[in-house]
């Protein structure tokens, strides 16, 4: 081994046989391991040799457990993500539709390698792929890198925005405008991918799909500062600010207080969480008050529980629920 230009890749090579090729199911021998470095990587070797190997691959960090039970061999026993964190990666790509499919697949191979070819074999038979729309927007990796840094740097970005409407024939037409937008964050939110982001013409903020977003440019001009159109001073709070829009429908954030019947008390936790401001109302019921804003998406949000929610205040939310569920009654009149 000696001199030859092979020798100082055999560290390199051995590293990977046992992230590909070895798990707690899947042991092997010094002398597979010579076999493998032959067949796969062309290095020739002498069994003696691997174990020198595997204690400088130990001492590097690696967790390489040497079994003789049920038979003698090694394996690699942790990575960075175990096999159940990459089925949950997988599944959160596969569920994203904003992701294209093509990109989906690749983007699921590429998360697949941090476990081994027959774990990765596993899991991709238990991947469940379904029949949901994805998007076809192939630019949208370069449009989240270019947003990203236009957010950290506190630039505004030059965009075409796309929406489909109807032509005079009733088929669906993609109709595309540019907007010159100063960009807060990128939040992922009910199966969408969004930017929070501030139109000059306007004070306030806007929730623009990500999916439908093409030929970013980042430009010199510095972006308007938030403080100057929402409610945070210091920095945006994306948390905070996705929690109180539904739907990412934008509006100003109002309190408002809701009468919840205690069926709901779920679904008020998950979607508020465990601090959810909720006080104790007539048996069978509980208040809830938060701050949210006043829109439609929160309207909507709000009839799908039917009788179990009243809006107790303020009294125009009150009303747009009245007006829209009127509006339901009429059609089936």
């Amino acid at each position: 081994m000696a001199g030859k230009p092979d020798a100082k890749l055999k560290l390199l090579y051995l590293k990977e046989i046992f992230e590909k090729y070895t798990d707690e199911d899947h042991i092997l021998n010094s002398t597979e391991i010579v076999e493998l470095l032959s067949a796969r990587y062309g290095i020739e070797c002498e069994r003696k040799s691997i174990y020198k190997d595997i204690e400088i691959l130990s001492d590097y960090g690696m967790d390489i457990i040497k079994t003789r039970s049920p038979r003698n061999g090694f394996f690699l026993a942790s990575r960075p993500f175990e096999a159940a964190e990459v089925r949950l990666l997988t599944d959160a790509v596969q569920a994203a539709d904003f992701i294209s499919k093509r990109k989906t697949m690749l983007l699921i191979q590429k998360i697949e390698g941090f476990v081994s070819v027959d774990q990765a074999a596993k899991l991709h038979r238990q991947v469940y792929i379904d029949n949901r729309h994805k998007c076809s927007n192939e630019e949208i990796y370069y449009s989240i890198d270019a947003l990203d840094t236009a957010i950290k740097t506190g630039r505004k970005v030059r965009l075409q925005y796309t929406k489909r409407k109807l032509d005079a024939k009733f088929a669906a037409q993609e109709e595309s405008r540019e907007f010159v937008l100063s960009p807060y964050a990128l939040i992922w939110s009910n199966d969408h991918y969004y930017l929070v982001a501030n139109n000059g013409k306007y004070d306030n903020l806007m929730n623009v799909r990500v999916d439908r977003i093409h030929h970013v440019e980042i430009l010199d001009e510095p972006a308007r500062h938030f403080s100057e159109v929402s409610e945070y001073k210091t920095s945006f709070d994306s948390a905070d600010y996705a929690s109180k829009v539904f739907n990412m429908f934008s509006g100003k954030p109002e309190t408002v207080e809701l009468k919840c019947s205690v069926d709901l008390i779920e679904e008020i936790v998950d979607r508020f969480g465990e601090t959810a401001a909720v006080r104790r109302s007539k048996e069978g019921w509980f208040l809830l008050r938060e701050e949210m804003s006043i829109n439609d998406g929160l309207v909507s949000w709000i009839m799908q529980f039917g009788d179990k929610i009243e809006v107790v205040r303020p009294a125009a939310l009150r009303d747009m629920v009245k007006e829209k569920a009127e509006k339901i009654a009429g059609i089936y009149h």
